[in-house]
């Protein structure tokens, strides 16, 4: 018979191990390739020294002349907190009861709720390695005729959002969530239908999670202070990015790919680019009569390739950009992997208050660090024909 204490050691025993794997390698291509450590975990922060530059006591002389003078390496610590990352399941206790002589079912419904946690966390991991650490899905643009934002492509149906002004801290609106998109016209529509109050350069954030996000490409890619330093006043902790404003041939990616190996001794290992980026370039080799290899990445996923560099789409890459990276430099700094939050008693189902369901909560504290910002590459304004 199917009780609680069961349906807790099933979620332990039996999914955990398997969910995890899933979470960690098979939600996002980039995040496969990109190494998860527990080094350089202080507390609650992440504190890493980074080495910049070579080693400074090499050179010649005569023979019995003085040795070159020593020089170490250039060292500068990177320091982040980590950032609080959460899943949920729920089972209605009416589920349960009617399942709990049929222990089939009753796994059938388990595993119908880690696929919907899978599926919530492919879009939202996914999100987060090509954002900025804001939460920032989009900014309103007008609301002549509906709320019309600049982009859609950190947006779906069922996403829950919290809407903030142009300037200020406090929220217009909590908790909205998103009924339906207009992706043509960029239109977002609410389920609730009174949001009078949302202005135009409003925008639009993940629910509770300003600011509280993982350190994300778009960050990286920034401007300003970056792991507690500003870049300003160091050279090597700035991308290379080009304004390439025409079309993609294999001339602008080969550029970007040997300045970052002559300057930065990196070796691009992995390239993402937006959907329209990834037609323009498959244009380009078709004008040619050039075939475009197809490859397997850990984790199952398929995509195109350049010269043996996986070529990646991802919806969550801007528009006309495509990043080239060094993934060897990423590294996610976890307290611990996957979890579920614990009561003293050790349960991790519990009732939510005033309804007859229960919830388990997964958690990770983690953030990512690229310790050679100099070793990647964007670049922006790439059109079709």
């Amino acid at each position: 018979m199917v009780t609680l204490t069961t349906a807790e050691e099933a979620l332990k025993s039996v999914y955990l191990g398997a969910v995890t794997e899933m979470l960690n390698t098979k939600v996002n291509p980039l995040l496969a390739k990109i190494e998860h450590t527990g080094s350089d975990v202080w507390g609650k922060e992440i504190r890493k020294a980074v080495s910049y530059g070579i080693n400074g006591g090499v050179g010649a002389g005569d023979e019995a002349g003085a040795l070159p003078a020593a020089h170490g390496n250039n060292y500068l610590q990177f320091v982040t907190t980590l950032k609080n990352l959460y899943g949920q399941i729920e089972i209605s206790d009416k589920a349960m009861r009617a399942s709990s002589d049929n222990r089939g079912a009753f796994l059938d419904l388990l595993t119908a709720e880690l696929d919907g946690l899978l599926k919530a966390s492919r879009f939202n991991l996914g999100r987060m390695l090509y954002g900025d650490g804001s939460g920032l899905l989009a900014t309103v643009k007008s609301v002549d005729d509906g709320i019309v934002v600049d982009k859609v492509n950190n947006l779906i149906e069922g996403l829950v959002v919290d809407v903030y002004p142009d300037a200020g801290d406090v929220p217009t609106y909590k908790g909205l969530r998103i009924k339906s998109i207009d992706r043509d016209a960029k239109k977002v529509t609410f389920t609730t239908s009174d949001v009078s109050s949302i202005a135009a350069k409003a925008k639009l954030y993940v629910q509770g999670s300003k600011d509280k996000e993982i350190t994300g490409l778009g960050a990286i890619f920034g401007t300003g202070s970056l792991y507690g330093l500003d870049r300003a006043n160091y050279d090597f902790m700035k991308p290379y990015t080009k304004a390439v404003n025409a079309n993609i041939d294999e001339i602008v990616i080969q550029e970007a790919i040997d300045r970052l190996e002559n300057y930065a001794n990196a070796t691009v290992d992995f390239i993402a680019c937006a959907q329209d980026v990834k037609y323009a370039y498959q244009e380009y080799m078709a004008q040619y009569k050039r075939n475009i290899d197809i490859m397997e990445l850990e984790g199952g996923f398929k995509t195109l390739s350049y010269n043996g560099i996986p070529l990646v789409y991802d919806r969550f890459v801007d528009d006309g950009c495509m990043y080239l990276l060094d993934t060897s430099a990423f590294k996610l700094h976890q307290l611990c992997d996957w979890r579920y939050l614990e009561t003293e008693n050790g349960k991790i189902l519990r009732q939510s208050e005033g309804k007859p369901v229960f919830t388990a909560t997964l958690v990770k504290y983690c953030d990512l660090i690229c310790d050679r910002p100099n070793g990647q590459a964007l670049l922006t304004g790439i059109t079709r024909e």
